[in-house]
């Protein structure tokens, strides 16, 4: 029991402060899909575009309850952290020594890599997929195999990132002393199945980031799944350094696609790694083999915007976690060393909380980490009010003249401000360097609507809408103007 009570507990402490946090991010994005504030909502986010539909679910029950205060968010996000803090010791207890299985559970509960996805409620999609993923193994440990199924199919609604869970499930059982000869026939079925909804999972993502305009992934992630995969060398590397170095974390890195020599050499070394991993089969080796199977499905090839995000790493940080006890040994004289490495983590996700609990601290530790990167500076931007905010963007113009993110943001804080001619001269200047943005072409209607121009703005919404139909802003801006 005492063992329990000091993961809830130290869990508690570490991340309790985002219990005060703003929305950030991606998490305003939420409120732009009209299932969400409709009573009858809940059906519509089971669409064949929406790829993670029980996290969605999740939102609109926050929405019912909270309307847009961040509060019950976070409460949520926190309340299944700890679920899965305690669902994983559960599982690690019936794999490992009872204290190797502590050492793990601990640090997958406070190391503060796991900071994005409990403080972003963007991020939930992973922290309750990798819930219900826990969910499947422990059926499975306990010989519940088709539950385990039921339980990963849930875990895949919920993101589809937890897609390799199957091989890390063959991974067990194969190294599983009762399987010296092979796993018994009755194990392969559930694992085919299994297999099975990953592939329809993928299928279905493949689909989703097809049809949507603008989705950050898949074809119209702006890379190709060769730059992707050499750069996503560097990025376990990276994430592999943040779990013994853990300082340099921001959320938005400056990752850019390595030469070709040096993202090959990083990919040579993480396969040594596995090639030492399946060689020795040592427990702690199998254990960091599952924790690279883990990473596949978001650091392999199918190409995302962000070629690096330190939530892609909740579920992985498990498995990676569990290979540094067992590598160590006997545990009897290492309490001291323990608490305090688990001192030192927890202190450190505590102040990694404390950034997360405001938009401006946020993207000030992002600029200051990726001073070259432009995204950060326009976030900082939105955080800002409007003079410090225009000195911010202007540092981005001059970085990136020709960057159309920059003048539509310098645009709508500018229509903010009153000054619609000005930002009517922005939001040209976005749309001459991207003329099928349909969001710019929204934020030009409202400005050319401001000074007057009621048909101009129609014209602008109604092909706004013409490009991207989903786009409720353009719809609702349409829908204000008086008929002609």
């Amino acid at each position: 029991m005492w063992a329990r009570l000091s993961l809830l507990l130290a869990t508690f402490v570490a991340f309790s402060a985002s219990l005060g946090s703003s929305f950030h991010f991606d998490d305003y994005a939420i409120f732009s899909d009209p299932a969400l504030t409709s009573p009858g909502g809940w059906l519509d986010v089971w669409t064949l575009r929406q790829t993670r539909p029980l996290t969605y679910l999740t939102f609109w029950l926050n929405y019912q309850v909270g309307g847009r205060d961040p509060l019950g968010y976070h409460v949520l996000n926190l309340v299944l952290h700890l679920s899965a803090v305690m669902l994983a010791f559960e599982c690690l207890k019936r794999l490992l020594p009872s204290r190797a299985a502590l050492v793990a559970a601990m640090i997958f509960a406070i190391h503060p890599i796991q900071a994005e996805a409990v403080n972003y409620i963007w991020a939930r999609s992973i922290v309750l997929a990798t819930l219900l993923t826990l969910a499947s193994l422990y059926a499975w440990i306990n010989g519940r195999h088709w539950v385990a199924v039921a339980w990963f199919a849930a875990a895949l609604l919920a993101k589809e990132e937890v897609a390799a869970f199957p091989l890390v499930l063959a991974l067990l059982s194969i190294s599983a002393p009762r399987a010296e000869k092979g796993p018994p026939a009755r194990i392969w079925a559930p694992i085919a199945a299994m297999l099975l909804l990953s592939l329809s999972a993928g299928a279905r993502v493949l689909y989703a980031t097809s049809v949507t305009p603008g989705a950050p992934a898949g074809a119209q992630a702006g890379i190709t799944p060769w730059n992707y995969l050499l750069a996503q060398g560097p990025v376990i590397l990276r994430y592999l350094r943040f779990l013994v170095i853990p300082y340099g974390f921001t959320v938005d890195p400056d990752i850019r696609v390595p030469a070709v020599w040096l993202g090959l050499a990083a990919w040579a070394a993480i396969l040594a790694a596995l090639a030492f991993a399946v060689k020795h089969r040592t427990p702690w080796a199998l254990c960091l083999l599952a924790g690279f199977i883990l990473l596949i499905p978001s650091s392999s090839i199918f190409p995302a915007a962000d070629l690096a995000a330190d939530r892609r790493m909740y579920l992985p940080l498990l498995a990676f976690a569990a290979s540094l006890p067992l590598a160590l040994g006997k545990l009897d004289k290492l309490l001291i060393p323990f608490l305090v490495v688990a001192t030192v983590l927890g202190a450190i996700t505590v102040m990694r909380t404390q950034v997360w609990t405001t938009e401006e601290s946020l993207w000030r530790e992002a600029v200051e980490r990726a001073p070259a990167k432009i995204r950060p500076r326009i976030q900082l931007a939105r955080a800002l009010p409007a003079a410090p905010a225009l000195e911010v963007l202007a540092q981005a113009r001059n970085l990136a003249p020709n960057d159309p993110a920059v003048a539509a943001e310098i645009g709508k804080t500018l229509l903010g401000e009153g000054q619609a001619d000005a930002a009517l001269q922005e939001f040209g200047r976005a749309l001459a360097l991207d003329p099928r943005d349909a969001r710019n072409l929204n934020n030009r209607g409202v400005a050319l609507e401001a000074i007057g121009q009621t048909e101009a703005a129609r014209a602008d919404f109604e092909r706004a809408l013409a490009i991207d139909p989903n786009l409720a802003e353009a719809r609702a801006n349409l829908q204000k103007l008086p008929a002609r």
